[in-house]
């Protein structure tokens, strides 16, 4: 049996809008399903972001709402549009994961990224050698085209941090993520002096949870988790398993991630600190190369 489809941040924005709206004007599901010539059930899946919805049915359910103001008309509008719009991986969408897609999709629209990563440096952060370093060991029967075509969309990715409105991304990073052999000696110091040049709190804060920490709340395993803006107010946690990716939106589950990355953070040194560390570790990879 099919499972339904996650709705996108970007419906579930629209329609979380439009339920403000019908709300705040008084109006019933019944009488706006009557106005697009729907149902009930159609109402409801286009407020959860869970149906498309086209722009004469908006416009009409606007005029049924009351609302007249014309910025938020034009709101509505670009909202609707960018329901609409696909993301640079929608062209490529036949050789990717869903999975993999849908976390494309978060990232896109996240105004704030939360990530602890125990293992490898994350696919945000990587320099295309340490890149290419892991997807040879994790694909170990891939072609050279694939390998390629994979390293270029890994670095596609990463534009996100440079384009005009980037989100906020604050990592925190085990050390072992630093003395672990990716690539040779020179390919992990590289990455090291990446991981200094690009630190920039508060807009991009790398930390290091030190080896002389002991037990902290992120030895059960690295998550992420991606905060969007009015009118959803919305936190997602990602957490990575063996067969894929745990996605949580329930107010209780995504609180625990938050406390949980609060006490990551705090058992990690100060980003000054980390980067002190950071620079130690790369000049004894440069001596080993």
């Amino acid at each position: 049996m099919a499972t339904q489809p996650r709705p996108t941040v970007r419906l579930r924005r629209l329609g979380a809008k439009l339920r403000r709206l019908r709300e705040d004007a008084g109006v019933k599901m019944d009488a706006a399903a009557r106005e697009i010539d729907g149902d009930k059930p159609k109402i409801s899946r286009i407020e959860n972001g869970r149906m498309f919805i086209r722009r004469l049915e908006m416009e009409a359910l606007l005029r049924l709402y009351g609302v007249t103001d014309e910025r938020t008309l034009a709101a509505m509008g670009t909202m609707l549009r960018q329901t609409r719009r696909k993301g640079w991986w929608h062209q490529q969408s036949q050789d990717l994961d869903p999975t993999f897609q849908e976390r494309l999709d978060l990232e896109d629209d996240a105004v704030r990224i939360l990530a602890f990563q125990p293992s490898l440096v994350p696919g945000l952060l990587q320099t295309a050698e340490y890149a290419e370093a892991v997807i040879r060991s994790a694909e170990r029967s891939a072609s050279e085209e694939e390998i390629a075509k994979w390293i270029s969309m890994r670095m596609t990715r990463q534009e996100i941090l440079t384009r005009d409105s980037p989100p906020q991304l604050v990592c925190v990073i085990d050390e072992a993520v630093l003395h672990r052999q990716i690539g040779s000696p020179a390919i992990l110091a590289g990455q090291l002096h990446r991981l200094r040049e690009i630190n920039s709190p508060p807009e991009l804060s790398i930390q290091v949870v030190p080896f002389g920490q002991g037990w902290y709340a992120g030895l059960d395993g690295g998550f992420s988790i991606y905060s969007y803006p009015d009118p959803l107010h919305l936190d997602v946690v990602t957490a990575d398993y063996l067969d894929g990716t745990l996605y949580l939106e329930e107010d209780a589950s995504v609180e625990r991630y938050r406390r949980a990355f609060d006490q990551v953070r705090a058992s990690a040194l100060s980003s000054q600190q980390s980067m002190s560390l950071i620079a130690r570790l790369a000049r004894d990879q440069e001596k080993q190369g």
